[in-house]
């Protein structure tokens, strides 16, 4: 995943509908791991157009309106993108998550308000900025 000197920066993009969460973690990658670029989308049918096959690390909720992220994240490897570089976020627990995103479906799934999975994030993070 990490990127070698001269190459450019590598593409995170975050869908969630929850605006505070995007803020939140836009700043704190911004700020812990300035190598990379991010963009967020709040809505998820917008997003849609921001899907490419060449993103280094996809984000997705799992829980929004009108598009869920088990729908994007068929959409994104219908688009070509690795389904090593997805991950699904949640509010569920790892018990439900593992169970609707069997291993091998993406590279994670996370609950969001843990504590703890935050260090698998910046582990990922880390790895793209390197």
């Amino acid at each position: 995943m990490g990127k070698s000197k001269g190459e450019k920066p590598g593409k995170i993009l975050i869908i969630d509908d929850n605006q505070a969460f995007l803020t939140f973690i836009k700043t704190y990658v911004h700020g812990y791991f300035p190598g990379l670029k991010v963009t967020t989308c709040v809505d998820p049918l917008c997003s849609l157009s921001e899907i490419t096959a060449d993103l280094d690390l996809l984000l997705i909720d799992l829980e929004m309106p009108g598009l869920d992220g088990g729908k994007i994240l068929s959409y994104a490897i219908s688009k070509g993108l690795n389904k090593n570089r997805i991950i699904i976020l949640s509010g569920h627990d790892a018990e439900y998550l593992h169970k609707r995103f069997p291993m091998g479906s993406c590279l994670a799934v996370l609950n969001k308000h843990e504590a703890k999975q935050k260090a698998v994030l910046d582990m990922v993070f880390n790895s793209l900025q390197k």
